[in-house]
């Protein structure tokens, strides 16, 4: 019993930390939709787009409308450029890619039709090659 228990512990360990670990990613996420005086400028889809990676990619499909501007955070860790983002059309071309940008954190879209993407998240592998990975979407408040 006592050897079923230890396994159970061992086994369950890696997803709290897992959790613990999504979740100061997510704060990380989050003060990038405030300002320096910390009003928030920008108001979350309601979605977290997380995903524990181990050299892969995760997708989210994603509709962005028209008239709109967004704002697209990815975090990974303490470091701001641990986390990649592609933001594809439907027809794969590329439309954005923050590692054309030395990783930025996010990047802001103004929208002028609405238009469905595809959103790639992963980790910049010459820095991290596993971890958490969290996505946040915003629209700019008016």
């Amino acid at each position: 019993m006592q050897k079923l228990i230890a396994l159970l512990a061992v086994a369950l360990l890696p997803m709290l930390s897992f959790g613990q670990d999504c979740e100061q990613i997510l704060k990380n996420c989050e003060k990038y939709f405030k300002n320096a005086k910390g009003n928030s400028q920008f108001t979350s889809d309601g979605q977290v787009y997380a995903a524990f990676l181990d050299r892969q990619t995760a997708e989210y499909n994603v509709t962005l409308y028209g008239g709109g501007t967004y704002r697209i955070v990815a975090n990974a860790g303490s470091n701001d450029n641990y986390a990649l983002f592609t933001v594809k059309d439907l027809n794969g071309n590329i439309i954005f890619r923050n590692s054309d940008h030395k990783n930025a954190p996010y990047s802001d879209f103004k929208v002028p039709q609405t238009i469905p993407v595809v959103i790639e998240t992963g980790l910049d592998a010459d820095k991290k090659f596993t971890g958490c990975v969290v996505m946040l979407i915003g629209f700019k408040k008016k």
